[in-house]
């Protein structure tokens, strides 16, 4: 068991290396404003079909949402425009290098943090997303001692228990 546990590390560990040699150049502020204003025509056009109006309101459901969706696409162009001003003019842009072993890092420990809540929800048993989460960054940062997991286990259960039996919690 052990050695597969250090052929597994080892392993781990050359993806790592890869992982780490490998940089993007992102101009930050253009990226943000082409997104953004994709996001403020997706909420735009979802709208509708996801708030519901009525005859008698005075001020209905979509206008804030409109005019916040509206605002941003307004700032995201000038923010493009700025940015594409400065292309023209050859000066250099406000960029960003992304670390491509920073973010598959970030990504997994939000994945684990996204399965707990689908195990919560889906199971509809907190102390079950509880403990895959507490084992899942055990496992992501690689713990070697059981009695780690064990003390972590039990005190996933056992605070949910105080909090469901003796608070009368009900999550």
């Amino acid at each position: 068991m052990k050695a597969l546990i250090e052929r597994l590390d080892a392993r781990l560990d050359a993806i790592g290396e890869r992982l780490a040699k490998k940089d993007f150049v992102v101009p930050v502020d253009l990226t943000a404003g082409i997104l953004f204003f994709l996001f403020g025509v997706f909420v735009l056009a979802v709208t509708p079909a996801q708030v519901t109006i009525s005859d008698k309101d005075v001020v209905n459901g979509r206008v804030f949402p409109v005019m916040l969706m509206v605002l941003m696409m307004i700032c995201c162009v000038f923010l493009i425009g700025k940015e594409v001003y400065r292309m023209v003019r050859k000066q250099p842009l406000t960029i960003k290098t992304i670390n491509l072993l920073v973010e598959v890092k970030a990504l997994i420990i939000f994945c684990i943090l996204l399965v707990s809540f689908l195990i919560c929800k889906y199971t509809e048993r907190f102390v079950i997303g509880a403990v895959f989460c507490c084992l899942g960054f055990l496992v992501y940062f690689r713990c070697k001692k059981p009695a780690y997991y064990a003390i972590t286990v039990a005190l996933a259960v056992a605070i949910w228990m105080a909090f469901r039996y003796l608070l009368k919690v009900n999550f």
